[in-house]
């Protein structure tokens, strides 16, 4: 039955209409992840209503290009310009914009683009192959579960901070803080100033454009002020992929990939969970595991690249498996999803494998043809996009600041946004002067949400907060939570005692 619903799916997806479907919704989604601000579940919603006049597996087909074509879109601005082109690829940043500025732009988007496609395909690889056991096991998932596991997450604050672990935990502190902003999961109001616009919160992508990439553009304004050098110039170099250097690239950092995957796809399953915890957890982990230059990180190197772009495209393979097996979108994009299934009369839920295999199958094959079609589409966009950088800065400033402008204001069409995008600009260049990573404080404002809903919802089940011991995955998250916390002490206290070692000798 599995057999001849695969080859039946394949014929649909193989079909030339369901293919250039595919294609056109993957460069879509490429764009909509690369404009700042704009998202490509936005353009998700956008595309839903063209469905309507098409069949089930072309409808998904479309839907699907479009998702995997924005989360791996969301690299381009984050490696050329700094700028988070989706919450996702924040972490992408960390790496691929320094070995950019490095004089690297091609061998950052290369490393980036050949990750998301490896992410991609291991993700549907696992959806294939265990998407329904993965489904029946994340049923047991309550919002202890998830409470444990984004706590867990935000241990990782230590491997965001660097040197600076005072500066990163206060960073932490006021991203929760910020995230606290409106209406609490509990019904009250709560610091909104008596200003209507701050009812509903402070929105993430206005918050993560303001940090990024105003706050970079300032950086880039004062550096340019500063440097006499003329910008620009007419005798640009030509930019190729260094394919060679991105294999090797790569095949160093396998166990990255493969570990990255295995933590994205996982994530994905989880309700509420969403790529970003994947990126953070995947870029610590690799952190960690890196024996020969685990200092380089944050610095350009490699691994940064891969462990983000890797784990938040593998996502999408766990993403579906919730809801296609159990009837539970995995985020928003999948909320989508499932209402373009129900559209066409399809009930998601357990029964969905016996009832439609042609339907499911179709949605393995068109996540492996979209991941195909992004690495054909980006890499011939390559030589174009990595020209970015060669754009003089009194040009590009400007013009990006406009983009994010339009792209702040498109989430909700509110004026206040822009408000919102120019006073994160002026804190986030005010930390960088002041050497605070940001990186934590973006991790304790995308997830400080999900934390405190997570727990009101635990302590409404169940009064006791001993229910996060004794249930044994919610259990296992909290001992990983406090290892990390741990290693995190170990390694801060053996770096100081290095430091300290040549100046004892001296005194000595």
């Amino acid at each position: 039955m599995m057999e001849l619903g695969l080859v039946a799916a394949a014929g649909e997806v193989a079909a030339p209409l369901t293919l250039l479907t595919i294609l056109i919704g993957v460069f879509v989604g490429i764009i909509a992840g690369a404009i700042p601000g704009f998202t490509f579940t936005m353009a998700l919603v956008l595309a839903f209503p063209f469905t309507f006049a098409m069949g089930p597996v072309q409808g998904l087909a479309l839907m699907i290009g479009i998702y995997i074509g924005g989360l791996s879109g969301g690299l381009i601005a984050g490696i050329l310009l700094g700028i988070p082109g989706t919450p996702s690829s924040v972490v992408t940043i960390y790496d691929g914009y320094p070995m950019a500025k490095a004089g690297e732009p091609a061998r950052a988007l290369g490393i980036g683009i050949a990750s998301s496609v490896i992410g991609t395909l291991i993700g549907a690889a696992v959806l294939f192959l265990v998407g329904p056991i993965i489904g029946r096991f994340t049923l047991n998932f309550g919002p202890w579960e998830i409470f444990s596991l984004v706590l867990f997450a935000l241990t990782l604050v230590a491997g965001l901070s660097g040197k600076h672990l005072v500066k990163g935990l206060i960073a932490a502190c006021l991203g929760l803080l910020i995230s606290t902003i409106g209406v609490a999961p509990a019904g009250q109001m709560r610091f909104n100033f008596d200003n209507p616009q701050l009812s509903g919160g402070l929105s993430a992508i206005p918050v993560l454009i303001g940090l990024f990439a105003v706050s970079q553009l300032l950086v880039n304004v004062e550096e340019s002020r500063l440097d006499t050098r003329p910008s620009g110039g007419t005798g640009a170099p030509k930019i190729r992929v260094p394919y060679r250097q991105v294999m090797r690239d790569m095949w160093h950092e396998k166990r990255n990939v493969l570990r990255s995957s295995m933590v994205g796809t996982f994530i994905g399953t989880l309700p509420a969970a969403g790529a970003e915890s994947a990126d953070f957890i995947s870029y610590d982990r690799a952190k960690k595991a890196e024996k020969r230059d685990p200092e380089n990180y944050g610095k350009g190197h490699p691994g940064g690249i891969v462990a983000s772009e890797t784990s938040n495209n593998a996502v999408a393979g766990g993403a579906f498996i919730p809801t296609i097996t159990l009837g539970i979108p995995g985020d928003v994009a999948q909320a989508v999803m499932m209402g373009a299934l129900i559209l066409h009369g399809i009930a998601p839920g357990p029964g969905l494998f016996e009832r439609q295999p042609v339907l499911v199958n179709s949605i393995y094959l068109s996540i492996v043809v979209a991941a195909l079609c992004v690495l054909v589409v980006q890499t011939l966009l390559l030589p174009f996009l990595a020209r970015v950088t060669l754009v003089p800065k009194a040009i590009l400033v400007p013009c990006i600041l406009v983009l994010t402008a339009v792209g702040s204001f498109a989430m909700n069409n509110r004026i206040f946004d822009i408000w919102v995008v120019v006073a994160f600009g002026i804190i986030g260049f005010l930390l960088v002067k002041l050497s605070v990573p940001l990186g934590p404080m973006i991790l304790g404002l995308i997830l400080g949400a999900t934390l405190e809903e997570e727990l009101l919802r635990a302590l409404q089940l169940s009064d006791t907060l001993s229910t996060f011991v004794t249930r044994p995955i919610s259990l296992t998250f909290l001992i990983l939570a406090v290892g990390s916390i741990g290693f995190s002490l170990y390694k801060a206290h053996r770096a100081r005692k290095t430091a300290s070692a040549p100046r004892e000798s001296v005194a000595v």
